[in-house]
């Protein structure tokens, strides 16, 4: 194959150990011509003639390029109320929280917002907007954080969902925005979009949290870093806390902390409910 830049094995596995290092992503040997791809559209947008140059660039520690080159390697699939069985679980929780309490969600990898308003639209339909409820949303990638605090999709995102439920949550474009649907003011106020990056030694979130959906992320990272991340999750769920995974995801290596509830939903174990 005739390539544009000249990519060497070594520049390949020099690109593994930086976003390991700083995302705790684990790119495998297969990923070599989807790295490729994706790193090459960033060294035609810097005017960069090869990837030992680039690389170069990001080891002297150019920040803005270190977040191109983090959003370029992550992959953002998702969609409204993906992995369905699991909202239902949710809302079943929330009408068990106890009040006297603002409920409190993390999704730990919002990418570009339809999960986090998907948990949103589950509290609204469960609890009304009477009760407080307050989501995290956080992702690693600027890019896709940018659309979820825009709220704006295509017409087609919403198509499957009832449209009683489209008719409530989101605003139809008109004019220019024709195709297009936005979601109610009411809704987003409900969501704090942050980055935040999973590795980062300190996390400003804070306990205690009634419940986490942390789905699809976990299958980017080794077994050392799944736990360590599971470890920190553990102390931020109150009790009676949800860790919701992704179908391909289990964390039988964590089973001193989390013990499965349902289909890819955990709850803390006895020990970890100690500390």
């Amino acid at each position: 194959m005739t390539r544009e830049f000249q990519f060497t094995d070594q520049d390949f596995q020099l690109i593994r150990k930086l976003i390991r290092d700083h995302a705790g992503i684990s790119l495998g040997e297969q990923k070599q011509e989807l790295v490729y791809s994706r790193l090459a559209r960033r060294l035609r947008a810097t005017g960069t003639t090869t990837f030992a140059e680039y690389l170069q660039c990001l080891q002297r520690g150019d920040r803005a390029e270190w977040e191109a080159f983090t959003n370029a390697l992550t992959t953002n699939l998702t969609s409204f109320f993906r992995e369905p069985h699991h909202f239902p679980l949710l809302a079943e929780h929330l009408r068990q929280t106890a009040t006297g309490h603002t409920i409190t969600l993390w999704c730990s990898a919002c990418s570009t917002g339809e999960e986090a308003y998907s948990m949103a639209i589950t509290a609204v339909e469960t609890l009304g907007y009477d009760r407080p409820v307050h989501i995290i949303a956080s992702d690693l990638d600027t890019g896709v954080l940018q659309t979820a605090r825009e709220g704006r999709y295509k017409a087609d995102a919403v198509a499957r969902m009832p449209q009683q439920q489209v008719d409530r949550f989101f605003v139809r474009g008109s004019g220019a925005d024709t195709g297009y649907v936005t979601v109610r003011p009411e809704l987003k106020r409900m969501i704090d979009f942050r980055r935040f990056n999973l590795l980062d030694p300190g996390w400003p979130i804070h306990a205690p949290l009634d419940a986490i959906f942390c789905r699809n992320v976990m299958i980017y990272f080794d077994k050392d870093t799944q736990l360590a991340i599971l470890k920190k999750f553990a102390p931020l769920l109150r009790r009676d806390g949800l860790l919701f995974a992704g179908h391909s995801e289990s964390f039988h290596h964590a089973s001193a902390l989390f013990r499965l509830r349902g289909r890819t939903v955990y709850e803390l174990t006895e020990r970890a409910r100690e500390f």
